[in-house]
């Protein structure tokens, strides 16, 4: 029964949360410091996300050259401002061939 209180409470949390930023004024909308941050932080959990993924397994630290390749690849891709189904396929054909290669 905790959960679905812990449930219901994040529930209303993020409501509350969404419900101040339609209420915020627009001077504290418009204030650079939170245009930076409202920039920034889709692209930190972004990263994190990805750091996750590629080198954790089973709640452990792993390295696994495959997915570091395709990684790698997806991040050349897009320095060359590839279109992002185009960085997609390269990760994915990369990670694939490696697996392939190294077994």
């Amino acid at each position: 029964m905790t959960l679905w209180w812990a449930i219901a409470a994040l529930c209303a949390g993020c409501y509350a949360l969404k419900l101040a930023g339609l209420a915020a004024p627009r001077r504290v909308l418009d204030h650079p410091a939170l245009r930076r941050f409202a920039e920034l932080v889709p692209v930190a959990l972004l990263a994190a996300l990805i750091a996750v993924q590629v080198f954790t397994e089973a709640g452990e630290l792993r390295f696994d050259p495959a997915r570091t390749a395709g990684l790698g690849a997806a991040a050349v891709a897009l320095l060359l401002r590839a279109p992002f189904l185009v960085v997609l396929a390269t990760a994915a054909v990369v990670t694939a061939l490696a697996r392939m290669l190294l077994g």
